[in-house]
């Protein structure tokens, strides 16, 4: 409902270019970047940070009012990932190896559009909107960032910026693994058992919300300071990862329909065993060899090692009578414009753990590597946090 929305918009309004940013400013921006691959110290802040051009006719340019952080920006400041990155950035090898850098890394925005490419007739200059962008372009730890226009979203009206960049990210890829590839939505998921494996951080919270605002009965894992919250956003049952071994305690409840796994590890050797067999159930897992495979083995080689991997296991699982699945973050607009309608209707809630301002984006990355979140680490752009 929501795209035809976006369709029927986009056919009514004519093309929309109030004004022409890019030629009415400097060149240069502030931002926080890499120069090569590494642990915090890599982490360099400069005024001087290429500001961002319309290349495409749907491409729009946001100036940024609050960033979301994420486990994968601490794992692309290290290089994880940068085989594939570099091919999704340059299909045709024409650059030289780290053309990438300075890398801006960011996964969530949440800020006002300033300027609209030619074909962008859904926003307009001022539009108050949110994102999940793709790790193959410039992060949002930046004044401003270029996006297609399908990534981008109206922000929930009733969230300040520091909240909406708490979600996207999460947003997209809970919605990516639950509807996408675990086959659930708000049609069908009345009654459905869902089991998520590490509730207590940035996707387990969101997830949470979603199904359980569907009609499903969540159950979640996480440590017991974490009960509280994981509860508050609408669990009703909760296993103690800390209280002893998580599977026997598992095994005490009735069969899933779906598991979430953001564990991995040593949690997909027992997990599937806890779905209803012979009913379509699944696990999905989002921790996955893909992108170790291709760093190791390069493009083609880690594709088809990812390949040989996930249909070995798929084939041994279906003889059990249940599906294995790996997931992945989409970025997707439409999913957040659903999104946003459930936050304005209550229905899902921001988890902000803690809030940094944009001179604090060393010690906001060191507080995502510390790991056990509490929910999302955001950063404040324009410190609109300390003024309310």
């Amino acid at each position: 409902m929501l795209m035809c929305r976006r369709w029927l918009v986009c056919s009514l309004r004519g093309h929309h270019r109030s004004f022409c940013f890019s030629a009415s400013r400097r060149n240069v921006m502030p931002a926080w970047v890499i120069d090569k691959y590494g642990k915090n110290e890599v982490l360099r802040f400069t005024k001087n940070a290429a500001l961002p051009i319309i290349n495409y006719p749907n491409e729009v340019i946001v100036k940024v009012h609050a960033a979301g952080l994420n486990p994968i920006d601490i794992s692309m400041r290290g290089g994880y990932g940068a085989a594939t990155m570099a091919m999704k950035r340059d299909p045709l090898n024409m650059n030289q190896s780290g053309s990438e850098f300075p890398l801006i890394l960011g996964r969530d925005v949440s800020g006002e559009i300033m300027e609209c490419g030619l074909d962008v007739n859904y926003f307009k200059p001022g539009d108050q909107v949110w994102a999940a962008i793709p790790p193959w372009k410039q992060g949002s730890l930046a004044e401003f960032v270029v996006l297609s226009a399908n990534e981008v979203s109206h922000k929930p009206k009733s969230l300040r910026h520091v909240e909406a960049a708490s979600i996207p990210y999460v947003a997209a890829t809970a919605w990516s693994v639950i509807v996408n590839t675990g086959g659930l939505n708000k049609d069908n998921s009345s009654k459905k058992r869902v089991l998520i494996l590490g509730g207590s951080g940035g996707v387990g919270t969101l997830a949470i919300q979603m199904v359980k605002a569907w009609g499903a009965h969540v159950t979640v894992t996480c440590s017991q300071n974490a009960e509280r919250l994981v509860r508050d956003l609408g669990a009703d049952d909760v296993v103690d990862y800390t209280a002893g071994s998580v599977e026997k305690q598992l095994q005490t409840l009735q069969k899933f329909d779906l598991i979430l796994d953001n564990i991995g590890g040593e949690t997909e050797k027992w997990a599937l065993d806890l779905l209803k067999p012979w009913n379509g159930a699944k696990y999905v897992t989002l921790v996955t060899p893909f992108l170790h495979n291709t760093d190791r083995l390069g493009l083609a080689d880690g594709m088809m090692q990812s390949g040989v991997t996930i249909g070995c296991k798929v084939l041994k699982h279906l003889r059990k009578g249940v599906h294995y699945r790996w997931g992945f973050f989409a970025p997707s607009g439409p999913t957040l414009d659903e999104i946003s309608e459930m936050v304005d209707a209550g229905k899902v809630h921001p988890v902000v753990e803690e809030v940094f301002s944009f001179a604090q984006v060393p010690q906001a990355f060191e507080k995502v590597e510390q790991g056990h979140a509490r929910g999302k680490t955001v950063v404040s752009i324009t410190e609109e946090h300390q003024k309310e």
